[in-house]
């Protein structure tokens, strides 16, 4: 009964991390390299924008930064969200 109970304990938090969303105004390199298209130069432009601007106020925004445009927004504006 207890490996059942694991089990699914074990299930439901991986299926929750699958779908936790990475905070752009908090993410570093690392956490933002895991989101489809964005690579070591585009988290790093993606962090170094940050810095330079300030947080992010909504996550349209991204495609401020170098290397982002609408079609990657795309792809990677379900995956991300913004928060203080």
């Amino acid at each position: 009964m207890k490996k059942i109970l694991v089990s699914i304990l074990l299930i439901m938090f991986l299926a929750a991390a699958a779908y936790a969303k990475v905070n752009i105004n908090t993410a570093g390199v690392d956490e933002l390299k895991e989101l489809k298209g964005i690579g070591q130069s585009k988290a790093e432009a993606i962090v170094k924008h940050r810095e330079e601007h300030g947080n992010f106020k909504n996550k349209e925004e991204l495609v401020a930064v170098k290397g982002i445009g609408d079609k990657l927004y795309s792809k990677i504006s379900d995956e991300v969200e913004v928060s203080e």
